[in-house]
């Protein structure tokens, strides 16, 4: 007996049909100026590869599709056959500024040989005041990487109060609240603080509040060098809650910088911050940090061991307190005291100086050579100007605890003198990815790009997604590598192939090609009010 299945099945058949005519219509058309065809596409978002064409329309993400979905007719057709496909990363802790206002490094090269396309600037609190004077000078001059800006708390109190070692007024408070206002209407992602640092170790809790409180109108961040990283001052885990409440308190997202467990004094204390920090999150803080993969950190000497009471004021007062016999006795303990929750004269390697003939060497091998006690030579030392130290101070376990949880992101922290600025995100992949397989390449790729661009509400890149700027890195995953070391400190990667900032390619077949398509990413304006 024949069935009309029509009759009987109606709705169904109507469906199939309509179903079968969406398959045999014609794919959407795309006009792009570039298709990405062949690779293994991550989109950034903590999933395996995908077999994807992508499209660039000038300097957007145009089309993100299966092959044959779409007519994609390109002007240039780059076959990624064999190499990984992934948004441009994202560094949000560096202190590119010096030479994005260059006229002969502006173009970033050493972050572009890394798949860096955008860095973040005014960390450690020492950001700019003048978030729009600063853009348009980056802009006007020319920028190889994105950039974004916080505004910094060590700026802000320095034009409001300078370096005086005491709590700002209500009036003072006042001011500098204006100042941050204005930034954050300006564009900058938020409020940086270094806490460790002159003059920002004078002010109070409630003073970095009430300036956060302003960031939180706009749904910024709070990005926080924390007052001690060790035992310097408070302790490191007083410092984190610290920074933990100033972020409740004033309803906005906490961002750690450069997480670590400084010293021989706090190692293991990795268990305790990461249990504070997951339990705050389960209050409802909201709270991310940034790592750089070194167990050597970076700062200036007499940042690394000088008591911050001795730096007050002027330069001219900091040098005087240092030759004033009354003060000999008193700074030679606490310098000694410094050096040796370093790890000692040994641990404290001299990268970066005018006078080439320290470089490379150690706080101790320099204090043999001045007949003098490290604490002594130290003082000597700084003040023959800047000199950058590594301090060798970290050890492996802490630093593995941290790199695998899901809210840490990949940093820089990028000094002159350490390897970090040339070769952080090749170093992590490298060795937590390829060696110890500590991170699965997909989770490297999100917190080198999607993650961070997330916690710091960076909204049109961080992603392969239609609609996004087109901050592309195609790159190879047996070749991504760094190169740079604490002996050659400024060897660019290698393994990058080519590097789209803004839909522009700035890095083909591993070389710049002498493009600056860079942008300052200006953060959305939002208030609450």
């Amino acid at each position: 007996m024949k069935i009309n299945l029509l009759k009987k099945y109606p709705i169904a058949l109507l469906s199939i049909f309509i179903l079968s005519g969406c398959k045999t219509s014609k794919p959407e058309k795309v006009n792009a100026d570039y298709l990405i065809t062949n690779g293994k596409v991550f989109i950034g978002n903590n999933v395996d590869a995908q077999d994807l064409d992508v499209a660039i329309c000038q300097s957007t993400i145009c089309a993100v599709s299966k092959p044959g979905e779409m007519q994609i007719k390109a002007i240039r057709t780059i076959d990624a056959n064999g190499l990984i496909v992934s948004p441009g990363f994202i560094d949000p802790h560096t202190h590119t500024l010096d030479e994005l206002l260059s006229v002969d490094k502006n173009a970033n090269v050493n972050y572009l040989t890394q798949g860096v396309t955008t860095v973040i600037n005014g960390n450690d609190g020492g950001g700019p005041t003048d978030i729009n004077a600063l853009a348009k000078k980056l802009t006007n001059n020319g920028i190889g990487t994105n950039v974004a800006l916080y505004v910094g708390h060590n700026s802000v109190r320095n034009q409001v109060m300078g370096r005086e070692n005491r709590f700002a007024t209500t009036d003072e408070i006042a001011q500098m609240k204006t100042i941050v206002d204005l930034a954050m209407q300006d564009g900058a992602l938020g409020l940086s603080s270094g806490l460790y640092y002159v003059p920002g170790s004078y002010a109070s809790t409630e003073e970095v509040v009430a300036l956060t409180t302003i960031v939180g109108k706009y749904h910024g961040v709070y990005d926080t060098h924390l007052r001690d990283e060790s035992t310097f001052n408070i302790g490191f885990l007083n410092a984190l809650s610290e920074a933990i409440n100033i972020a409740k308190q004033a309803n906005t997202h906490l961002h750690v910088a450069h997480i670590k467990a400084l010293g021989v004094d706090v190692w293991g204390q990795s268990t305790q911050a990461i249990n504070k920090i997951e339990a705050a999150q389960k209050a409802g803080v909201s709270i991310s940090a940034d790592q750089y993969p070194w167990l050597a950190s970076g700062t200036k000497l007499h940042s690394a061991i000088m008591p911050k009471w001795v730096m007050a004021d002027s330069k001219d007062a900091f040098y005087q307190r240092l030759n004033d016999p009354k003060l000999t006795s008193k700074l030679t303990a606490e310098i000694a005291e410094n050096i040796r929750k370093r790890g000692g004269a040994k641990s404290l390697l001299i990268t970066a100086f005018s006078d080439h003939s320290l470089v490379g060497k150690t706080l101790e091998q320099l204090a043999r050579e001045l007949n003098l006690p490290p604490e002594l030579a130290a003082m000597e030392l700084v003040q023959r100007g800047d000199i950058r130290i590594a301090s060798f101070n970290m050890s492996a376990n802490d630093l593995e605890s941290f790199i695998i949880k899901p809210w840490v992101v990949t940093s820089s922290d990028g000094t002159n003198g350490h390897p970090r600025k040339y070769a952080s995100f090749p170093k992590k992949y490298q060795t937590y990815v390829k060696q110890q397989k500590k991170l699965s390449l997909k989770t490297f790729i999100a917190q080198s790009s999607s993650k961070t661009a997330n916690y710091l509400n960076i909204t049109d890149r961080g992603l392969i997604k239609e609609g996004l700027a087109a901050d592309i890195i195609i790159w190879d995953e047996n070749g991504y590598a760094p190169k740079a070391n604490f002996s050659e400190w400024n060897k660019h990667s290698v393994g990058m192939r080519t590097v789209f900032v803004n839909g522009q390619i700035v890095l083909e077949q591993g070389k710049y090609n002498h493009k600056l398509a860079g942008e300052f990413v200006k953060k959305a304006l939002e208030n609450n009010n």
